[in-house]
């Protein structure tokens, strides 16, 4: 579209800046014509007057002389107080004082309408030396457009510098990336700000520059859909700011966010804002993805020629190495197994998104959109390895933003979370907030998963982080809409009842301990009394307790510190002496009586001298105990196993499961009491549980971390193997970690284990809390072992990635252990997990 359209003949034939100028306001206020159509009739408009200037003295004009405009302009796309760029090329062979001449004439009138002015002078050789130089010369050349004069001196100059770019794309991206990174440093992410840069900002016009470039060099290419869309509403964003203000400014202040959203026909500032965070996060994600692209051609191409050299001219093949079932790892990103099926398989999302936080590394795009266009949604409730995949995800602590933000880029997180919708790029309209509604809700996740260590639940706590704000997007007061939402969540993932309940408390009360020690008297015992009735029990209190700092963390700066977190741990202190005076203080050690078929087991195990095991699923055979409807779903199948007593028992079962790759997700250990007149292998007859030959009984539950499960004899071959000493563990398992690179994975909270007080009057209690690893329990029991301790019963979980376990312990004396032993036992089994989480 060029300036006829908004002039009249008088005007057309004025090319000065009078003319100009009016045709330009009337342009600018007509409301017919907004966004792409205005910034492209803004840029013929102006071209045309400054082929007008140019032409002006043609008598006089010199031979090989053009007129190009770069940056924005070159692209067509002026807005209402945008720059000119403008390069004034000749061949080097006119006479330096006509081209200054022409260049006053150009210069000129446009610093008279008080219009922003980038000018240069150069010949073609110049610009391409000064471009070599400087980066964001370069990148303004690659738009560079032809406005008057020696047309082949402009498409001269466009091809050379394009070749340019190609040829050096090895050394100008990796400049171009690290500027990118450091403009977000310095002026932070888009999709976040209250008062954000639509231009510098991350996720801003900088970066959708930036991929037009990258995709310049042929080397890669940003994915393409939503991309210039998002492009064109933040430039619609800065059209309207531009108006309003009347200035050449990109910052999107609060007090011009009404007038700007009026002007774009949107409902309100929040409204506005919600479209700049949504187009910020396309072009940011678009970013992350291309860059790693980037990345990954230009190690190819360094490792290339040396690879060919060593296996003569052969190409190499990247590793895939197994992370879960149908999730692999294939150039530094996670990609889906060749044999996945996602519409076949509704948790794989999950498995792979928790499985790519888990080892540190970005869900690749092509995994992301086949998952999206092809995978079923999940039943109601979810299976259990849903939900566990779902707290593994959210345990990996900070790799979980960037996975996370990958399935939300596709819109699996809504698919799964339907109420998250409601929430998604909702601005906070308060300085203490550093991040939108979602983006705290997963930092809230982020901040918990560095203090799982501190409670017995963690994956309550980190589902309770995740939803603890979800109620804002509903009118209200967001903590009583948000304990409704919680619970409909909490029971869709598949909780059982008790703890959709405590999931709905945390979320309904997640504001009460700070504001109750910030603003009430702890002294009076009414307000201790009111927070022990509200919270009820102190495992809940200690997850509050939790998810009240992970909280104010993840708020900002402001929100926490070291008073408020004293205040706040003086009022837990008091409700937890208030909670605990009505709580039983001895746990027993002593399990349920045993099944039949757990006797069974038992008796066999004394009668043959060996262990017996039986691995079976949920579905086979009756005699499992029926559980109550509102129970979970068990997660992975059941492993039985009886074993006459021995030194070892338990580091060595664990043991052998982890060389079979069996992740153990909940495990039971204890004595069976066997029957009367059992004759065992060595001709010993039981007489009752006091009469001689006790047999140990390890209930587990296992999944295969990928691929199918071992055969039961080839498990207790290796069982028997492990018990006489001839199978070596420790090998296999070293065998086993060097055959996969190691990853950066997650930085995990240190393992703590302690000593419970009161725990038990029979027995000590030592509890370990963990980052969950291959050969983790076996770890554990070796150094329970080396202590000289026997494990009379043991209680194991695997929440997520966190292993809670308990361990009932004694001494030689069978009784429990006196305390600094007992401190000892627990400083040393923590200091043999802090040994294996250096080795991760």
């Amino acid at each position: 579209m060029t300036s006829v359209d908004v002039r009249t003949e008088t005007e057309a034939e004025d090319s000065g800046p009078s003319g100009y100028a009016a045709a330009r306001l009337r342009l600018l206020h007509e409301e017919s014509r907004s966004g792409p159509p205005r910034r492209s009739a803004l840029s013929g408009l102006t071209d045309d007057w400054l082929a007008g200037l140019f032409q002006a003295g043609s008598e006089s004009m010199p031979r090989g002389v053009a007129l190009v405009a770069v940056g924005g302009y070159g692209r067509g796309e002026l807005s209402p107080r945008s720059d000119l760029d403008l390069l004034l090329l000749h061949d080097g062979n006119a006479d330096a004082a006509d081209v200054a001449a022409l260049a006053d004439r150009l210069w000129y009138p446009v610093w008279d309408l008080g219009l922003a002015l980038d000018h240069s002078v150069r010949t073609p050789s110049q610009a391409r030396r000064t471009a070599g130089e400087d980066l964001k010369v370069h990148l303004g050349l690659l738009d560079a457009r032809h406005v008057a004069g020696d047309l082949g001196l402009t498409a001269g100059l466009r091809t050379a510098v394009l070749a340019d770019w190609r040829n050096q794309a090895p050394k100008r991206l990796p400049e171009l990336r690290e500027l990118c990174e450091e403009r977000a440093v310095r002026h932070g992410e888009l999709s976040h700000l209250l008062e954000p840069d639509l231009k510098e900002a991350r996720g801003g016009l900088r970066d959708a520059t930036a991929l037009r470039a990258v995709a310049a060099s042929w080397l890669a290419d940003a994915p393409r859909e939503g991309l210039a869309d998002a492009r064109r509403r933040l430039l619609d964003v800065r059209d309207a700011l531009h108006l309003a203000t009347g200035r050449a400014t990109d910052r999107l202040a609060l007090q011009e966010q009404d007038q700007v959203a009026a002007a774009l026909g949107l409902l309100d500032a929040d409204t506005l804002l919600r479209q700049v965070y949504e187009s910020a996060r396309v072009v940011s994600y678009a970013s992350d993805v291309t860059w790693r692209e980037v990345g990954r051609v230009l190690r190819a191409r360094s490792v290339r020629p040396r690879l060919r050299a060593m296996l003569g001219g052969r190409g190499a093949v990247a590793e895939r190495s197994p992370l879960a079932e149908g999730v692999v790892e294939h150039d530094g990103e996670v990609v889906l197994a060749r044999a996945a099926r996602p519409e076949r398989d509704p948790v794989l999302p999950l498995r792979a998104a928790a499985a790519a936080a888990q080892a540190g590394l970005p869900l690749s795009l092509h995994a992301v959109r086949r998952l999206a266009a092809s995978v079923k949604p999940l039943p109601t409730p979810w299976p259990a390895e849903a939900r566990e995949q779902l707290v593994t995800l959210l345990g990996a602590g900070r790799p979980t933003v960037e996975v996370w933000e990958a399935l939300e880029a596709e819109g699996l997180i809504t698919r799964l979370l339907p109420d998250w919708e409601r929430v998604r790029c909702r601005p906070q309209r308060n300085a203490v907030h550093t991040w939108t509604v979602d983006r705290h809700l997963v930092e809230t996740a982020v901040r918990a998963a560095e203090l799982t260590r501190r409670v017995g639940r963690p994956d309550l706590l980190l589902v309770a982080a995740l939803l603890h704000d979800i109620g804002k997007g509903w009118p209200g007061d967001h903590s009583v809409a948000g304990e409704i939402i919680a619970r409909d969540v909490a029971a869709r993932v598949g909780f059982d009842a008790g703890d959709v309940a405590v999931v709905a408390c945390l979320v309904r009360h997640h504001l009460l301990l700070v504001e109750t020690a910030t603003r009430r008297d702890l002294d009076d015992p009414a307000t201790v009394q009111g927070v022990a009735d509200a919270v009820g029990s102190v495992g809940t209190l200690e997850l509050l307790h939790a998810l009240t700092e992970a909280d104010a963390l993840a708020t900002g700066p402001a929100a926490w510190s070291a008073w408020r977190g004293a205040l706040v741990a003086d009022l837990v202190k008091r409700v937890a002496a208030v909670l605990s005076g009505g709580e039983p203080g001895d746990a027993s050690a002593e399990g349920a009586a045993p099944t039949a078929e757990q006797e069974r087991l038992a008796i066999e195990a004394f009668r043959t001298g060996g262990p017996v095991l039986a691995l079976r699923t949920r579905a086979e055979g009756g005699a499992e105990p029926a559980e109550p409807p509102e129970a979970p779903e068990p997660l992975g199948v059941e492993l039985l196993i009886a074993v006459p007593e021995q030194p070892g028992v338990l580091s060595a079962v664990a043991g052998v499961l982890a060389t079979h790759r069996l992740a153990v997700r909940t495990a039971e250990l204890r004595e069976v009491a066997l029957p009367s007149g059992v004759e065992g292998a060595g001709g010993a007859v039981t007489a009752g549980p006091a009469g001689g030959g006790s047999v140990l009984l390890l209930d587990w539950r296992v999944a295969a971390e990928y691929g199918s499960l071992p055969q039961a004899a080839r498990l207790r071959a290796d069982l028997v193997r492990a018990l006489d000493g001839t199978l070596d563990i420790e090998g296999r398992l070293r065998e086993r970690d060097a055959a996969y690179p190691r990853r950066r994975g997650t930085v995990a909270p240190p393992p703590r284990v302690t000593v419970a007080s009161a725990g038990s009057r029979l027995a000590t209690v030592i509890e370990v809390r963990s980052q969950d690893a291959p050969g983790l329990l076996h770890r554990i029991g070796r150094a329970l072992e080396a202590a000289g301790v026997a494990v009379r019963s043991a209680h194991v979980s695997t929440l997520g990635a966190n292993a809670v376990d308990a361990f009932y312990v004694t001494g030689a004396d069978g009784g429990p252990l006196p305390g600094e032993r007992a401190a000892e036992v627990a400083r040393g089994v923590e200091g043999a997990l802090r040994d294996l989480a250096g080795k991760q």
